[in-house]
């Protein structure tokens, strides 16, 4: 198996609540997801859980999932319950290295994310945690081998997790393993996993839905992904000009990353987040809220961060305007894109949905200087920062831990400069102002993939330029922009006639 590939796909398919079926996979490494969801109304709910797996076919051993109880969950504020539902999860494996089984929250579609999460209300949610009494609401998880199992070789559960409850991890955490000897492929052997939860006397009331991934995989190969969202724990251990993928844990995206000569790690490909909707409990369709914990949004106060933010319990939300929602479109060069609206006050993005690019190679998604600054009304910042880029907008829509590129009056041949674009520009281009063709090629690999036009009908302009949006604003209309051709490079450049209206692209800069 040593030269074999393991790997995750990203495909999914969902179970509704109370829908559930017993599912056979053939795959290593392969994904099930235990989904819990819990109902505080102000006496009692119900809740219910789903199961939800990924899948790619690289060896014989293979993972199933059986909903035995549904897990639900009905509660009085201040009380505490355990065995919520019982999912059995089945593993079978004729490889004698034996396998391993890694658990990782994956609540509101974002791995990493241990939260039961309040689907009307997503800012009162229950953190992950043992307390079984007190001020804190929290929620847990156990599993347990089966008694009788037929296996002469069942899974040792990790002493964390073992007939005991533990915190749903935040990162992919080994929870069962069997190290080494055969497993009957007929037979198998099999844990189960419930959960508990405890719900404080001042809990908000409402549905709470949580979930838990679990990952099959060769025991040596466990888990190696890296988060965006996690790059100060490991931005340190990349060499210089070193390119890695990181997952985007808003929507499992991955963005090729390199550590740069300026010494920054850049995305070295555009942002493609799209901003979505979801259904509330009222049945209304909403905007889905980003968070400071998984999103660059480090001020509530403002006033471009007033309308569509609050902050509770040191967690910034924002909820984008509905103008925010990502359009889709399709053809080439002077396609209308429409409901790209043209205001400072309507954040806007979209999407070029045949886009045939892969990889380094991608459009991704563009933007409006309001949705890139995280904002939902931007008129209210004028001030022109091109000389002091410390009073630049503090949030952006790019993920937690990273931030969007500075356009300074700082000298590019400075090792400290905030002209961010420029000190690329002076380091892999030689400062060239007539011939953009090296900052195509690896390692920057920008992309010459046009804008969406700021005049009305606003088109999709597809020509042989790149445009790139920074944080420093130029004034109530114009921001300074990066720009560049085969036959020019354009480092701080005012776009004139409103280039804040406009849809570019969008390069991230780890903080």
């Amino acid at each position: 198996m040593g030269d074999k590939q393991y790997k995750t796909n990203n495909s999914y398919t969902d179970f509704f609540y109370y829908a559930f079926r017993n599912i056979l996979v053939i795959s290593i490494p392969l994904v099930i997801i235990s989904a819990l969801i819990l109902s505080l109304p102000h006496s009692s709910a119900n809740n219910s859980g789903s199961d939800t797996l990924t899948l790619t076919l690289s060896s014989s051993c293979t993972m199933s999932s059986t909903v035995d109880i549904e897990h639900n969950g009905s509660l009085t504020s201040g009380t505490y319950i355990q065995n919520i539902g019982q999912t059995t999860i089945k593993t079978l494996c004729n490889d004698g290295n034996g396998y391993a089984v890694y658990a990782n929250g994956y609540s509101n579609n974002e791995e990493g994310n241990n939260k039961l999460i309040n689907t009307e209300y997503p800012q009162y949610s229950i953190d992950t945690g043992l307390a079984m009494s007190g001020l804190t609401s929290t929620w847990a998880m156990k599993l347990n081998n089966i008694e009788n199992d037929p296996s002469p070789t069942p899974p040792t559960i990790e002493s964390d997790y073992n007939n005991t409850y533990g915190l749903v991890p935040s990162y992919w955490t080994k929870v069962a393993s069997r190290q080494s000897g055969t497993t009957d492929m007929a037979q198998g052997s099999s844990f189960t996993t419930t959960y508990a939860v405890y719900a404080s006397s001042s809990q908000y009331a409402g549905t709470y839905q949580g979930q838990v991934k679990y990952l099959l995989t060769h025991p040596a190969y466990p888990p190696a992904f890296r988060y965006m969202q996690d790059i100060a724990k490991w931005k340190n251990e990349l060499a210089m000009e070193e390119s890695v993928q990181a997952i985007d844990t808003r929507d499992g995206k991955q963005y090729w990353v390199t550590k740069l000569k300026d010494g920054n790690v850049w995305m070295t490909q555009n942002l493609d987040l799209n901003l979505n909707t979801y259904i509330n409990n009222q049945g209304q369709e909403v905007m889905k809220p980003l968070t400071s914990e998984n999103t660059d949004l480090n001020d509530a106060t403002s006033l471009e961060y007033q309308n569509g933010y609050s902050d509770t319990n040191n967690i910034i939300y924002w909820t984008p305007a509905v103008s925010a929602k990502t359009i889709n479109f399709n053809g080439d060069r002077d396609t209308i894109v429409s409901d790209w609206l043209l205001s400072n006050t309507f954040p806007a993005s979209a999407n070029k949905t045949d886009d045939t690019g892969v990889g380094r190679f991608s459009i991704g998604n563009f933007y409006n200087w309001t949705v890139a600054i995280a904002s939902n009304d931007s008129s209210s910042f004028i001030a022109n920062t091109y000389n002091n880029v410390n009073n630049n907008p503090k949030n952006s829509i790019c993920p937690k831990g990273w931030r969007l590129p500075t356009i300074s009056d700082q000298s590019e041949a400075a090792a400290s400069s905030t002209n961010n674009f420029a000190r690329l520009n002076y380091l892999y281009n030689s400062g060239s102002v007539n011939n953009g063709t090296q900052l195509q090629i690896k390692p920057l690999w920008f992309n010459t993939r046009g804008f969406i036009s700021n005049t009305s009908p606003s088109k999709y302009v597809r020509d042989t330029e790149g445009f790139y949006l920074s944080s420093t604003n130029g004034n109530n209309t114009n921001i300074y922009l990066f720009n560049f051709s085969n036959t020019s490079v354009g480092t701080a450049q005012l776009w004139s006639g409103g280039s804040r209206l406009a849809g570019l692209n969008v390069r991230c800069v780890a903080r």
